[in-house]
């Protein structure tokens, strides 16, 4: 696992830290999902739970932990979370402190299914996320039937935004969607100060990517207070 973190610009602090699976010498996620078939997906998606709290607990990370989960290696939101919550009491990890993202959407046939997941992973004092959103038509179309905790906006939307009146158009409008549906934002794959500055003005503080820090294998991340300003 690497570990990615989340931070919120205005209020200058770590929100929470991604885990991000990594193979034994570093190869990348999608490397290793793609080895993953659909007999093993139950298996792998228990084993990357596990994997990532028992590290965040070893490192003492003291913010709180965002797991990505693939909704169709869950048969039962309650079954399939008991190897979760005894992971999480073996080694002392409030459940309040886990956030689960949604992935690969696309996938996902079952809209009623995907629902009692979110829903039921709520009841047990978890969030959730929305992985990839503007990705893609999909990713509004879920919002109808879904209330996850938070929107992540997809690096596609980011991009660039500060040179580029079309997507601040959408993110201002995205703000509003979120603001009527009680929903928070992440904005991913931010990469420059410009496009930092940009989302804070938008209005979305809390964000992610290689300007506050990459992936780090197994390891905590320090971020320069300098990219808070």
């Amino acid at each position: 696992m690497a570990f990615q973190p989340i931070v919120d610009v205005t209020a200058q602090h770590v929100v929470y830290y991604e885990a991000l699976v990594r193979g034994p010498q570093g190869e990348s996620a999608g490397s290793i999902l793609g080895q993953v078939t659909d007999d093993l997906l139950y298996r792998f998606d228990q084993a990357c739970r596990i994997k990532a709290i028992e590290l965040a607990s070893r490192l003492e990370m003291q913010e709180s932990l965002s797991i990505n989960f693939l909704p169709n290696a869950v048969y039962e939101p309650y079954a399939c979370i008991q190897a979760t919550l005894e992971t999480a009491q073996r080694v002392g990890w409030p459940v309040n402190r886990l956030n689960f993202e949604i992935t690969e959407s696309e996938r996902v046939q079952d809209r009623s299914h995907l629902r009692r997941i979110i829903d039921s992973y709520r009841e047990m004092g978890f969030s959730t996320s929305l992985d990839d959103f503007g990705n893609g038509y999909a990713n509004l179309d879920l919002l109808t039937d879904l209330q996850p905790d938070s929107l992540k906006i997809d690096r596609e939307l980011v991009m660039g935004c500060n040179n580029d009146h079309r997507r601040q158009a959408i993110l201002r409008s995205v703000v509003v969607l979120a603001d009527n549906l009680g929903t928070k934002l992440v904005a991913e794959g931010v990469e420059t100060r410009e496009e930092s500055r940009c989302l804070v003005d938008l209005g979305i503080a809390v964000q992610q990517g290689f300007y506050f820090s990459r992936p780090n294998l197994e390891a905590l991340a320090t971020i320069d207070p300098q990219k808070y300003l």
